[in-house]
């Protein structure tokens, strides 16, 4: 068996991948807090990084908009705020209604096949890993790959990746809305209900339910985690046990 080395500069770009991935994961998924400091020595520590593969895996989640350079004061989490969750919203659903509506026009079999396919792997995740699903990291890639496969056949680069910044950012506050909603919400059938308007071409039903179902995230943080957007740091109770997003 011929054994292919690996170079060191593939290593250094797989470490660099991993540290990225990391970081990312524990902030959009509030390990890492809003507003929390990210110093070099406890983060090299932490994730067992260079200083120079951690500058640029948080230079990179500052393009992202997930983490603020300020100056000598270093690198922090970004703040989470109403205004901010607001803007955002409203952002996303210029881009999301947009962007649906031309993949239901030009969307065909390959289209159907995929977006039905990755509604298909979210639900059998949603199954083996209830009833905390919707905090797991497994199942927040599933979600996005749903979302990126319903707007795919739309056949506008330009929009998809503002489209995709913008699903990055909202996924802290999607972490949010799973971790302190009080009341149990459907999203395996919110998902199913905007998949089968898509397919039956139905668009003006697909646009509402798809604003709905961004609204309904914005809704859940601004009424159960408003303390959080209040203070700009971590509530000092816990979630709510057993009553999940």
């Amino acid at each position: 068996m011929t054994l292919i080395a690996t170079s060191p500069n593939e290593e250094v770009r797989t470490r660099a991948a991993d540290v990225l991935g990391r970081l990312h994961a524990d902030i959009v998924t509030c390990r890492l807090k809003p507003g929390e400091p990210l110093r070099f020595e406890p983060l090299k520590e932490a994730y067992g990084a260079s200083f120079t593969t951690l500058r640029e895996a948080l230079t990179a989640l500052t393009a992202d908009g997930l983490v603020i350079s300020e100056g000598q004061r270093g690198f922090h989490v970004a703040p989470v705020s109403r205004a901010d969750l607001n803007d955002l919203t409203e952002a996303r659903l210029l881009i999301e209604r947009r962007l649906l509506e031309l993949a239901i026009a030009a969307g065909g079999d390959e289209w159907e096949v995929a977006t039905t396919a990755a509604l298909h792997r979210m639900t059998l995740a949603e199954q083996r890993l209830a009833p905390q699903y919707a905090l797991t990291v497994e199942w927040k890639l599933l979600h996005r790959q749903f979302h990126e496969a319903l707007v795919a056949a739309s056949g506008s680069p330009i929009l998809l990746g503002i489209r995709a910044g913008l699903f990055a950012r909202a996924e802290r506050y999607r972490s949010l809305s799973s971790a302190y909603r009080r009341l149990k919400r459907d999203k395996g059938g919110e998902h199913k209900a905007i998949l089968d308007a898509a397919l039956a071409r139905k668009t003006d039903k697909a646009l509402t339910l798809i604003e709905r179902h961004i609204r309904s995230t914005t809704e859940a943080v601004l009424e159960c985690a408003h303390k959080f957007l209040e203070d700009r740091t971590a509530p000092q109770e816990g979630p709510q046990q057993g009553k999940r997003d």
